[in-house]
């Protein structure tokens, strides 16, 4: 699994609250959520997303309520990983069973800057800041994750016979 794209960049503790805020949790709809992605937290979030690139953030990213909402609007919006320092456990878990692709990498979220290309192979856990040229290693996803994230999610991969 192998993912490049620009960098949006963001601090500690950002809560599902400002991933996806409490008053458009009245719709399922994919494309509406991602429409107020990030909009308490950085306004200029969903003008200047582009389809495949990555969130870096710090220390417990999703943390919050455990609304689903939260990764699917950040994979919606055209997010295709999001590399933070640690993340909520809840928030991790609601990711990779909606198909968002997530890791953990402390270094590679305090090294890499705003703005800056990054290319990430989750196979062999490489990431690579093809803006500076320093690489990064993290564990690679295990196959089943990888499973899941290839099919879109827990359920898509269920239904296809991927995983029983």
């Amino acid at each position: 699994m192998k993912y490049t794209g620009n960098i949006i960049k963001y601090g500690d503790n950002v809560d599902t609250d400002v991933i996806i805020p409490a008053r458009y949790l009245n719709t399922s709809d994919h494309a509406e959520l991602a429409s107020h992605c990030m909009e308490d937290l950085d306004k200029t979030f969903v003008s200047r997303v582009q389809q495949g690139d990555i969130i870096t953030a710090g220390w417990n990213f999703g943390c919050g309520s455990s609304r689903e909402h939260a990764p699917i609007a950040i994979k919606a919006s055209g997010i295709s990983l999001v590399i933070a320092k640690s993340f909520a456990r809840i928030f991790y878990r609601n990711a990779i069973n909606i198909g968002l692709a997530i890791v953990e990498c402390p270094e590679a979220a305090d090294g890499i800057s705003e703005g800056d290309k990054v290319e990430a192979d989750l196979d062999s856990g490489m990431i690579r800041d093809l803006t500076t040229g320093k690489e990064y290693r993290t564990a690679p996803f295990p196959e089943f994750v990888q499973r899941i994230i290839e099919n879109g999610g827990l359920m898509e991969a269920v239904a296809k016979g991927i995983i029983k």
